[in-house]
């Protein structure tokens, strides 16, 4: 009974928002599109919001009506029952997507599909009413199983139409000879159906259906898509590839009047994920007069790297290309699809900003180069950031640099280089030993190769821009200041400083100093144009930087908070002028789903303290199951919800295209452009799924901002040149007493040889 409550819940909200979304839609200004129409593409929902809810339950369909363009395209997959009742049903078999092998055990069939002999729960053997005991389940196995406990039941198309009243309603016909074999008919059903709902279109990758079916339906009948499938398949009714089908598309014109292909027969991938040059098929179905229909769209699947993980820019690459557009998409999350269409299409790089926020890089565009490096910068800066970030690292002859760890093993293949021997163990930075950045000299680090970041890359096997995982080359500070000062469209540099206390102590090294020299030699000291942010999770940092300097500081909250104490916020704005938080501090998450939302944001902005929110990634596994696996649903969530003041990220184009997106300047709330309800998915969730509660997350106090002052610096003795014996300072590991004997036998001998001369 919850999955049918919650479905009435939905549907009462589907109700409201499509009324909003009907209004909006005749306000909108047309724009010509390379269509064959000059429409906009269609928006197809696959099985309903399928990414999210089990395909084709009601909560499904309910939800993709909720949050998609106001006239999206409903697809069913259809089926037929052993009755010759009509259901929407993902597959010709019931065991991936149900419950039915629970509910029937002994309901197995073996039966010839295409001539494969398959096994399985066949739809041809059980009644309608049979059916009503199975529940929909995901189909996916990477999707999420909170909502399999909701008892969804199979619809047939009479109520999916009648619950749902689509705007657009979408059959496909996948194995019409199948069910031919078994003495049903797909043509009888439809031409049935059809008297008492509105069917717009009706797709099948078998020709003769299509020759079934013809002039059955009238003038204004459903239209009719022959949908391919991969190239090197064979249709069964003709027994010619598909390949070979696509090489004539006069002849799918006398039957069909669109086709509906897999996305690479328009823009094909290469053998490493990365997109070649797009076919001429949109363009030459064009000239026949057929409209071209995309399958395969959805947000938590791999797509090519050009895109950075990000599906909104996938799908521009298919309708806002500049050379022209699919007639509609096939989605399995159609928010995305619906907002690429109405908010991202055609606008501009230099479009008016609707929303103003900072978008801050972390470490560059470090999601697409490796971070810190000089490629990352650019791209960051090209990609729109307004602010780009240097976290400070020392050299041991006290160069500052750019690098997102003091552990060199993090960020270069130095493991793979001539310096791989100088690990050490530093247990006041790591409990695991490490090649740091205060051990090698400027010289020695400029010869490492540096490594892109795959924070995914173990568990989920998702990697980043392999073609690019070790180009670029780490920049000093004084690089950095210097090619931001050469851009005209920053608006700012934060420069990020860590472990300060330990350096001056330990290492004898003041990262302070050396960050002040390096921006008055590089002329910041006097310019007005380019803010300098200082960031820093030690207050006593920032107050050594403020005694020293006027530039803006920024306390990073280290912790994942749930409140913050007004005495903290006080102690705060004593030393810094903005607050860095991380995203779980805004938005709990529990088991992948958001929880509810905290006041933080609310109290530090109350107090006159800009909250910059990180970190932000374009992959969708770092995301709660709330932002439906898209970075820009997520980012919209975070800016129109608590109102965050910056974005930091390591994907800045993302962040950056969102505040050129046209919805944000309609005087309504668009249903693809409203920020998320904080723990209204968890509320559908079946009460089986429900995660266990975890214990809160800590109140920020002033005990927790409150540090002893910086040390001074500590002279540390002067480390031996190579090949040089040393009485004063002892080896820092058994690794590098052995390199030092190995280098002084060899200066003994070689010496000894002279001398023989």
């Amino acid at each position: 009974m919850r999955g049918l409550r919650a479905s009435s819940l939905l549907l009462c909200g589907v109700v409201l928002i499509q009324l909003l979304a009907v209004q909006i839609d005749a306000q909108r200004p047309k724009t010509h599109w390379k269509t064959l129409s000059g429409f906009s593409p269609r928006v197809i929902a696959r099985g309903g919001f399928s990414g999210l809810f089990p395909d084709s339950s009601l909560d499904a369909y309910n939800f993709a009506m909720l949050t998609s363009v106001a006239d999206a395209v409903l697809w069913c997959d259809l089926q037929l029952t052993k009755d010759g009742a009509g259901i929407c049903f993902p597959d010709l078999t019931m065991s991936n997507a149900s419950n039915v092998e629970t509910v029937y055990p002994k309901g197995q069939s073996t039966y010839p599909v295409n001539g494969v002999p398959t096994p399985g729960w066949f739809t041809i053997d059980f009644s309608l009413r049979a059916l009503t005991n199975v529940s929909l389940i995901r189909g996916i196995l990477s999707r999420s199983d909170k909502f399999d406990g909701n008892g969804y039941t199979i619809s047939t198309v009479q109520t999916i139409n009648k619950e749902m009243k689509p705007q657009g309603l979408w059959l496909n016909v996948q194995h019409d000879a199948f069910y031919a074999q078994h003495n049903l008919s797909m043509s009888n059903f439809l031409i049935s159906v059809t008297k008492t709902v509105i069917v717009d279109f009706i797709s099948s990758p078998e020709v003769n259906f299509f020759r079934k079916i013809a002039g059955r339906f009238g003038r204004e009948g459903p239209s009719f898509v022959f949908r391919f499938l991969e190239k090197e398949q064979f249709e069964p009714t003709t027994n010619r590839t598909y390949g070979s089908i696509l090489s004539n598309l006069t002849f799918v014109k006398t039957f069909a009047s669109g086709i509906l292909v897999p996305k690479s027969y328009v823009l094909p991938l290469d053998d490493k994920q990365y997109l070649l040059p797009s076919t001429s098929l949109v363009q030459d179905a064009h000239k026949a007069g057929l409209e071209v229909f995309v399958s395969g769209f959805a947000n938590d699947v791999d797509i090519a790297h050009d895109y950075s993980f990000d599906p909104v820019s996938e799908y521009l690459s298919f309708m806002d290309n500049g050379n022209f557009s699919v007639d509609g998409v096939l989605s399995d999350f159609p928010i995305t699809a619906s907002a690429s269409v109405e908010c991202f299409s055609h606008v501009a790089r230099n479009a008016t900003k609707q929303v103003d926020f900072l978008v801050i890089s972390k470490n560059g565009a470090s999601g697409d180069y490796p971070g810190c490096t000089n490629l990352a910068y650019e791209k960051a800066i090209n990609d729109g950031a307004d602010v780009i970030d240097c976290s400070v690292q020392m050299s041991s002859d006290g160069k500052p640099f750019c690098s997102s760890s003091i552990d060199l093993g993090n960020t270069t293949m130095v493991a793979q280089s001539p310096l791989r021997n100088r690990s050490t163990s530093v247990p006041e930075i790591s409990s695991v030993n490490g090649i740091y950045t205060f051990t090698l000299t400027w010289p020695e680090i400029q010869t490492l190769t540096p490594a892109i970041s795959n924070p995914y890359s173990r568990r989920f096997n998702m990697f980043r821009n392999p073609n690019e995982r070790n180009s670029g080359k780490l920049l000093s500070l004084s690089e950095f200041l210097n090619l931001a000062k050469n851009s005209t469209t920053l608006s700012g540099v934060l420069i990020s400083v860590e472990n300060a206390a330990y350096l001056r102590e330990k290492q004898g090294l003041d990262v302070v100093k050396a960050v002040l020299d390096a921006l008055t030699e590089t002329g910041y000291s006097n310019r007005t144009t380019t803010k300098v942010m200082i960031q820093s999770t030690n207050s006593s940092v920032l107050v050594d930087f403020k005694k020293q300097s006027q530039y803006e500081t920024v306390y990073k909250v280290e912790e994942t908070i749930r409140d913050i104490l007004d005495s903290a916020i006080e102690d705060i704005k004593k030393f810094a002028s903005a607050v860095v938080i991380g995203k779980s501090s805004v938005f709990p998450v529990v088991d992948g789903f958001v929880t509810g939302q905290t006041n933080v944001v609310e109290r530090l902005q109350k107090s006159q303290l800009p909250v910059y929110v990180e970190l932000f990634q374009n992959e969708f596994v770092s995301q709660p199951f709330d932002f439906f696996s898209d970075a820009t649903v997520e980012i919209n969530s975070y800016v129109t919800g608590p109102g965050i003041n910056g974005t930091i990220t390591e994907f800045p184009f993302t962040a950056a295209r969102y505040r050129r997106n046209r919805c944000l300047a309609s005087k309504e709330t668009l249903s693809y452009m409203a920020p998320v309800q904080p723990g209204g998915l968890l509320e559908v969730v079946s009460p089986g799924s429900i995660p266990p509660a975890e214990a809160p997350n800590p109140v920020f106090t002033d005990a927790d901002v409150t540090e002893p002052p910086l040390p001074p610096v500590t002279a540390k003795a002067p480390t031996p040149t190579p090949g040089t014996p040393s009485t004063t300072a002892p080896a820092p590991s058994g690794q590098t007493q052995l390199t030092l004997s190995l280098l002084l036998s060899v200066f003994a001998m070689v010496l000894a040889s002279l001398l023989l001369m």
